[in-house]
């Protein structure tokens, strides 16, 4: 499944980088996540509750950033299992312009896999999930960014 979009974050560029690698933001921001704690450089270990129609389970992943173009840009490389639910891999390209008025525009493509019994609830179904909760991270990043 491939998905994208944008925000526009009214903060200045160098801020709204710093939140998109502070892991207590972003813990805040993904739908069911339980814990993001930093293993190494610029890896990560998560843990997430997720729902796919009635197929509901706790993913333990892994998190990777790479291809780092600070405050401009990042790649995301993922991949969780959670157990007889299946597995999910993917990765996801954020990049960051600054627009007039201290503000930023952050735009991100998506591809993402799953495999196991989340595979056979049905790609439409998945699809809309997956994109129900990408557009949740970012609907709650933009929110809490803009208190800072």
């Amino acid at each position: 499944m491939d998905m994208s979009g944008e925000q526009l974050i009214p903060q200045p560029q160098d801020v709204t980088w710093k939140a998109l690698n502070d892991t207590a933001i972003l813990k805040e921001c993904i739908t069911g996540c339980e814990s993001i704690e930093q293993t190494g450089d610029n890896e990560y270990q998560l843990q997430m509750t997720a729902r796919v129609g009635p197929v509901s389970a706790k993913f333990k992943g892994k998190m990777t950033l790479a291809d780092i173009v600070a405050p401009n840009s990042y790649r995301i490389i993922f991949e969780g299992q959670g157990g007889v639910a299946g597995f999910a891999k993917g990765e996801a390209s954020v990049n960051l312009a600054s627009q007039e008025q201290h503000t930023t525009k952050l735009s991100y493509t998506a591809h993402a896999m799953i495999g196991g019994k989340l595979a056979q609830v049905g790609s439409r179904l998945i699809d809309g999930v997956a994109k129900k909760i990408a557009g949740e991270f970012f609907t709650k990043f933009n929110e809490r960014v803009s208190k800072v």
